[in-house]
């Protein structure tokens, strides 16, 4: 059997999770967050998490540290961390995002900060 379901999300009455992240559209397989006007910041501790996550920055930039690589992400760029990678984020300016994880980071408390 096919899900064939349309889920429609709104932002403005989304859950918050304990990180500050906005849970979007979620799917079977994957799920939708946004990341919006986080302060500049130093990096916290590195994490791993057991999914993969993609992202677009929508506005300002930021430092990935990523398995002992950093890249500097701004406006349009994307990118990618791989499931179980050591890897923690520093914010230079205000910074909002969009980001999928699969499996979706939400449930079984994957997400847990």
């Amino acid at each position: 059997m096919t899900d064939t379901s349309v889920k429609k999300v709104n932002s403005a009455t989304s859950p918050h999770g304990e990180m500050g992240q906005v849970y979007l559209a979620s799917g079977i397989n994957l799920a939708m967050r946004l990341w919006q006007e986080e302060a500049p910041s130093e990096a916290k501790p590195a994490t791993q998490r057991p999914y993969e996550t993609v992202g677009y920055v929508l506005a300002g930039r930021a430092e990935l540290h990523l398995q002992d690589q950093m890249v500097i992400l701004e406006s349009g760029d994307s990118w990618v961390v791989p499931k179980d990678a050591p890897h923690t984020y520093r914010i230079l300016e205000t910074f909002s995002a969009i980001e999928v994880t699969s499996p979706p980071a939400r449930v079984h408390d994957r997400d847990a900060a």
